[in-house]
């Protein structure tokens, strides 16, 4: 079974709650576990992880670099600005997916750049749950 581990990143612990015209209704835990049903149907072994911490976030990813085959990272506000996490993923060997359950180039400017897009494998926003999908989608089919 491919092993994928999923990070979020800060204020994601409050999906459900916050800003639902950008974020949906849906919460971290029922996207966590649609996530690792729908990952049991394609071969894959979903986990997820959420901090509200860069530093912890940036041990997640180098942890992940020894355990996990592909890691999916949404890694919120620290898109924008947090070199430091964009070098942990360059860091490891494993690809990296990263994603965003709103459309971040159609929201404010600041949002539009990602330092994080360069060192991943691909970036898929806009689509909602569906981002997430489409990402551990690409997975299972990579690796048929």
């Amino acid at each position: 079974m491919i092993n994928v581990w999923v990070i979020q990143g800060p204020n994601l612990n409050l999906l459900g709650q916050r800003e639902r015209q950008h974020y949906g209704e849906q919460t971290l835990t029922e996207l966590h576990s649609h996530l690792q049903e729908k990952g049991l149907e394609w071969g894959l072994k979903v986990t997820p992880y959420q901090s509200n911490h860069e530093g912890e976030l940036i041990d997640r990813i180098h942890l992940a670099g020894t355990k996990a085959d592909y890691i999916v990272i949404n890694p919120g506000a620290l898109t924008h600005y947090s070199y430091a996490l964009r070098d942990a993923i360059a860091s490891i060997v494993i690809p990296t997916i990263e994603v965003h359950l709103s459309a971040i180039h159609a929201r404010e400017s600041f949002r539009s750049v990602s330092v994080i897009a360069p060192v991943c494998r691909g970036q898929i926003s806009g689509f909602g749950l569906m981002s997430y999908e489409m990402a551990l989608y690409t997975i299972a089919q990579e690796r048929k």
